[in-house]
């Protein structure tokens, strides 16, 4: 399953699965579920709800992230593939 190889990959370079890189990682594998459900059912609106609950709380995550610690913040974001970095 996806989420076991994400834990699985995560744990190995950190013991906790509290961490915030795990946080953000389960909360990208249930908006990936969500955006293919809802692709299919686009009348579930209580799926909707759910889904702009977590996108808010995985936003909250990373700007904690990218405030503690740039060099994860980026890691991560490519690891993920969650958006586009700029480089300069």
């Amino acid at each position: 399953m996806i989420k076991d190889s994400f834990i699985s990959v995560i744990s190995q370079k950190e013991k906790n699965l509290g961490s915030v890189e795990f946080q953000i990682s389960s909360f990208t594998i249930k908006i990936n579920k969500l955006t293919l459900h809802l692709e299919l059912h686009k009348k579930d609106f209580s799926s909707q709800i759910g889904l702009r609950k977590i996108l808010g709380k995985r936003q909250r995550l990373l700007t904690y992230l990218s405030k503690i610690n740039q060099k994860r913040y980026k890691e991560l974001l490519i690891e993920l593939d969650i958006r586009e970095i700029k480089t300069r």
